[in-house]
């Protein structure tokens, strides 16, 4: 990291500062919006990369947020510039928003890369928009900070709160058991979601916003703010200003992005009982920088991490009262003997330093240490005959008596086919069974939907069952609960052990040793596998040819091959 000292040092001076018929043309379309010279040459150029959208609830309210991180640019002297990117919606785009995570930190890095800038703030929130933007701003690694959109603020209905998608999932589900009338639905769906911000519990999108504060990519507390408290917009503010700084101090991701921010994000990740989809962004992440981050890490580190905070849906409380309770910076001042407390942030300071002044308001929603949530961290990671390359099970929101299971499966060879067979009153199935999806991965899904939290066949629910054992190598939203094992790798479109699962065979899943396996010998498995058939590509143009061309598998990250680790692009010349 070395300081710039001058106004010449600037990236964007090579655009502006020229005397020469290039630099006459830049200059004067900028003034074509009504600016100053003075206003922008020599000045840090600060973009920030909105992924505000009209189909994205989640980042409602971005567009006005990015008015508070212009006004902190100008008074630190620097000149905003607001650049719009890809905004993927959890809830809305298909067949699933995992596809275009890739896509968003292409737009990201391209859009750093190709355009006057010196440093970015990236906004973003909803669940993929956090990686997207980040594995493209660790990419070009320009001066970056990170503006969580925060949480939307609880739900309610019929006196109790609501926690968008794990209560939905429950509430469906005693619904396709009778408990629930469709009015009694409607009041439900009237209620659940009723401010900008994502979802309020600790799914994928609350995780991800954690994860990028233990990296050191958020300014100190700011992953967890609702949306709509009056902090928010104080905090982009302050985003805005710091982004100045940290132009002029050179402080980039390849600066705080090392080994051990990645140690401390797994550790959090445990700690808070994350979504099952922090592994895979975490190691793109780290792979984008140029790390290798072993899914065997995860399951060092979450031997010696309780989980602290109690929010569903591994808990009873969600993300707004997380907040008041003390926030992310309470929790990790909490386990501040399992992080490396001498990683840099972007706001300068160490870990150690942005979080020696925070408390506990509240134990029940941050457990003390000697009373956590679980002894070891949320989410184990399994391997045996069935995952050669690993899965992942949330242990914090599973059934415990079905941690050590064994049962015969019932195999649906895709989404459809288990749409159309699993409430059939003539399905197979006991409550021991093992219900098995194939074709749900990274291309399989194609994009690995979140379809990993099968539903409870309905001629099961009358005898009370809400948990059985569900395999896929699909993923599951960060909010669902169950006995879900997930990510199988590698999927079973490319002839993983998934694929060659067939009705009635006996599978063992042993959380607490780590395993997963298929009880057939390996004469039976080398005939299964002799007699698969490779499916056809359904995919011969556009982006959907990139992705079935070159996206890894889930242990892998499910980045493209081509933008892996740290070689390095050329900038563009000026001409």
């Amino acid at each position: 990291m070395s300081k710039k000292s001058s106004p010449e040092e600037l990236r964007s001076f090579r655009w502006f500062g020229p005397d020469t018929m290039r630099g006459f043309s830049h200059r004067s379309r900028m003034k074509q919006f009504g600016f100053r010279q003075e206003d922008f040459t020599g000045k840090p150029v600060i973009a920030i990369i909105n992924t505000w959208s009209e189909i994205n609830p989640c980042h409602a309210h971005l567009r006005e947020r990015a008015e508070f991180v212009k006004r902190g640019v100008w008074q630190a002297g620097g000149f905003p510039v607001e650049i719009p990117a890809f905004s993927i919606t959890e809830t809305y785009m298909k067949p699933s928003p995992m596809l275009y995570r890739n896509l968003l930190a292409m737009d990201t890095e391209e859009s750093l890369r190709s355009l006057p800038v010196d440093g970015a703030v990236l906004m973003g929130g909803c669940d993929k928009t956090t990686p997207g933007l980040l594995m493209g701003a660790i990419s070009m690694d320009l001066p970056a900070i990170y503006l969580p959109a925060g949480p939307m603020l609880r739900g309610n209905w019929n006196g109790q709160p609501l926690g968008s998608g794990t209560d939905l999932w429950k509430f469906w589900t005693e619904r396709c058991a009778g408990n629930i009338t469709r009015e009694e639905w409607l009041e439900i769906e009237n209620g659940i979601a009723r401010s900008p911000g994502f979802c309020m519990t600790m799914g994928t999108a609350s995780t991800m916003s954690a994860l990028a504060e233990a990296l050191g990519m958020t300014l100190p507390g700011a992953s967890s703010i609702p949306a709509p408290d009056a902090n928010h917009p104080r905090m982009s503010m302050d985003c805005g200003r710091r982004i100045v700084e940290m132009v002029w101090e050179d402080l980039k991701p390849s600066d705080v992005l090392g080994m051990a921010a990645f140690e401390n994000a797994i550790a959090v990740d445990m700690a808070i009982g994350g979504s099952t989809n922090a592994l895979i962004h975490l190691v793109a992440l780290a792979k984008r920088r140029g790390l290798p981050l072993e899914l065997s890490r995860f399951d060092e580190i979450s031997k010696r991490v309780p989980v602290l905070a109690d929010i569903r849906p591994s808990g009873r409380f969600l993300m707004e009262d997380f907040f008041y309770a003390g926030g992310l910076r309470a929790l990790m001042n909490e386990m501040r003997d399992l992080l490396h407390l001498d990683a840099v942030t972007v706001n300068g300071r160490t870990v150690g330093e942005n979080i020696a002044s925070a408390r506990i308001h509240n134990p029940e929603v941050i457990r003390r240490r000697e009373s956590p949530i679980a002894a070891e961290g949320g989410t184990v990671v399994l391997y045996g005959s069935l995952a050669p390359c690993g899965a992942v099970i949330k242990t914090s929101a599973a059934s415990e008596k079905l941690m050590r299971h064994t049962g015969p499966a019932v195999v649906f060879r895709d989404y459809n086919d288990m749409d159309a067979r699993i409430h059939r009153d003539d399905l197979d199935v006991t409550p021991d069974s093992v219900l098995v999806l194939q074709n749900a991965g990274p291309l399989g899904g194609p994009g690995m939907p979140e379809w990993g939290m099968l539903p409870i066949p309905k001629k099961l629910l009358p005898l009370g069952v809400r948990d059985m054992v569900r395999i896929s190598d699909a993923r599951m939203s960060g909010t669902s609960y169950g006995t879900c094992v997930l990510h199988v790798s590698p999927e079973s479109y490319i002839g993983g052990p998934l694929a060659l699962v067939e009705n009635g065979d006996m599978i063992s899943l042993d959380a607490h040793d780590h395993r997963l396996d298929l009880l057939i010998s390996g004469e039976e498995m080398a005939r299964r596998r002799a007699a698969w058939k490779k499916p056809e590509n359904r995919y011969a143009r556009g982006y959907m040819a990139l992705y079935a061309e070159r996206v890894t598998q889930a242990h892998e990250g499910c980045d493209f091959d081509f933008l892996d680790g740290t070689t390095p692009v050329p900038e563009p010349e000026i001409h």
